[in-house]
């Protein structure tokens, strides 16, 4: 009994974390959640534990609590991180669809490249780390 009491805290927990507009990691879910919310998806390629920009980016922007509360009503958030110590390793699966990822929408490699998509995948527009308070960098997403 206590197990299913567990399993069921951490599934509806899963539940009501994605829908507050936290991070997911598979295009595919992004595009079926963009779709049924009527939302762009904002994908953010990073190098989470080695590049300074993205650092910088998520401590700014994408940690503000102005961003996040936007963000929930208005994009569907994707991550593609591309960690390089060993201890931040991501499952094999998950490098392999960050890698398709990097291939269709991140060609040049650019970290962090911010990649605004319409519901069904289509590029909106692009940019990358700017010294920009929360509000700024919400506009700027919001005007692809």
């Amino acid at each position: 009994m206590f197990k299913k009491i567990i399993i069921g805290c951490l599934f509806f927990g899963t539940l009501n974390v994605v829908s507050a507009g936290e991070w997911l990691t598979d295009f595919e879910e992004a595009k079926k959640m963009a779709v049924k919310k009527d939302q762009n998806i904002i994908l953010v390629f990073q190098g989470s534990d080695w590049c300074g920009p993205c650092i910088k980016l998520d401590r700014e922007v994408w940690s503000a609590e102005e961003f996040k509360a936007y963000a929930k009503d208005h994009f569907v958030m994707l991550k593609a991180d591309f960690p390089r110590k060993k201890s931040n390793r991501l499952k094999k699966a998950q490098q392999e669809k960050n890698k398709k990822l990097a291939a269709k929408y991140n060609k040049e490699g650019f970290f962090p490249l911010v990649v605004a998509l319409d519901k069904n995948g289509k590029v909106l527009g692009k940019t990358g780390y700017k010294k920009m308070k929360p509000a700024e960098y919400i506009k700027l997403l919001s005007s692809f």
